[in-house]
């Protein structure tokens, strides 16, 4: 039987690994860290004394791929994943204190739009006819080129979600990408764009199920193993090696390369792929007691715009703050005491606590390298899955997967990469 054999334990690895064993291979994953999961992690947090995610994620209803990989490890997604029963997005002004939700309408016919209790306020059904232009957005065209700055919906809408998706500022962020996601989610209505959060924690949901669903199939998932370096014969790839072990690869084997840019770099330098210094700046409050969640309705989180945090994240007592882009903000060199503390005065405002409302403990997690570069010259420089060695696969956001650099579109990148590999 032949081997296929996976470097690297994120979400895309997983999926690949995943795709690998449903064909019948003998599947043999690699991971350098002592987990697996990447980004999408849960752990044990000493200064909280709680169990937290390394970083906030979102996924939608109509993400099919990550719903899909859930259905093939056995996880049923209703025990894993919650949200509100209807397509509802509650937002927060910190500066002016103003309240609303998105309430988005099932069927393709957006009827939301129509009702002023539904959209954002102050916005006129012309403001999202507007919006028609990012459907015929060059390669070439970031947000700013599509849509009007001085729209209503600019600051409760494309900047909140293009921050959300992409990662970046809406000067940088590529039309054609957030495109991609409003496509398959808000365009196809209520249905397809419910939100939706790891119940318990992001591990649990995805990680621990499918390393869990590996191993009951005689696949092997090495931790704390970090290749080094490639051997190669012509334009096959023939062995790998790590600190401690040469591995080689039979005449059949393939390999799939589910790592970050810039290790993607030390392995393979003839490629040039988009950069991955796009940051997320994530801080997690533990509070006296459960955090309310009157001002939340149905969902586990608020929006949050006129502030330097974006999204409030409510689990129990712990609220975990998340800053999308932060190295566009100067946050990246922001003291962490002083990033929380700025943070947490928005916070108060976020979920309607009082003016002397205090935190017991907090953690900040700075993710320096969260993302690739999403921009059109980003996006134009992601790599075809299959190069130029026959037994060679890529996968991760820094390939050309259409979407993303999402949950979503990690687990396309596996999927895509695994099914390439094993010639499915």
């Amino acid at each position: 039987m032949p081997t296929l054999h996976v470097i690297g334990a994120g979400l895309a690895g997983l999926a690949a690994a995943v795709t690998g064993v449903e064909r019948g291979w003998s599947v043999r994953v690699y991971e350098g860290a002592g987990h697996a999961g990447g980004r999408c992690r849960t752990f044990h947090d000493r200064t909280l004394d709680r169990e937290i995610d390394n970083g906030n994620h979102l996924i939608m209803s109509g993400n099919k791929s990550a719903l899909g990989f859930l259905d093939r490890i056995d996880v049923d997604s209703s025990s894993v994943l919650v949200g509100p029963d209807q397509a509802e997005y509650p937002f927060v002004d910190v500066e002016t204190g103003a309240r609303w939700a998105v309430r988005i309408n099932e069927g393709l016919v957006p009827f939301w739009v129509l009702d002023e209790k539904r959209r954002v306020p102050n916005t006129r059904m012309v403001d999202y006819l507007k919006a028609i232009k990012i459907v015929f957005a060059g390669a070439h065209e970031t947000i700013d080129d599509v849509v009007d700055r001085e729209n209503p919906l600019y600051k409760t809408f494309w900047e909140p979600l293009t921050l959300a998706v992409l990662n970046t500022s809406t000067d940088a962020g590529s039309a054609q990408m957030l495109w991609s996601v409003i496509r398959e989610t808000f365009a196809l209505g209520g249905q397809a764009c419910r939100p939706l959060t790891a119940r318990t924690g992001l591990g649990h949901a995805f990680i621990e199920p499918a390393v869990n669903w590996l191993a009951q199939r005689g696949s092997v998932v090495r931790l704390n193993t970090m290749i080094n370096a490639l051997r190669f014969e012509g334009d096959r790839v023939v062995g790998f090696s790590s600190v401690t072990e040469d591995v080689d690869l039979a005449p059949e084997d393939q390999l799939v390369l589910a790592i970050p840019p810039s290790r993607l770099k030390i392995l393979l330098p003839e490629l040039d792929p988009p950069a991955d210094d796009a940051s997320i700046l994530n801080v997690h409050y533990r509070l006296p007691e459960p955090a309310p969640r009157d001002k939340l309705g149905q969902s586990p989180f608020i929006g949050m715009v006129s502030s330097e945090g974006h999204w409030a994240f409510v689990r129990d007592d712990v609220v975990s703050l998340t800053t999308s882009a932060s190295h566009k903000i100067g946050l990246d060199t922001t003291p962490n005491k002083e990033a929380a503390d700025r943070i947490w005065a928005e916070t108060r405002i976020a979920l309607g606590l009082g003016a002397d409302a205090v935190y017991d403990a907090v953690r900040v997690i700075r993710e320096r390298r969260a993302t690739p570069d999403q921009s059109p010259a980003g996006v134009a420089k992601r790599l075809k899955p299959r190069q130029r060695w026959s037994n060679l696969v890529l996968a991760g956001d820094h390939t050309d997967t259409g979407v993303p650099a999402t949950i979503e579109g990690s687990i396309r990148s596996g999927n895509k990469a695994g099914a390439l590999a094993v010639g499915a």
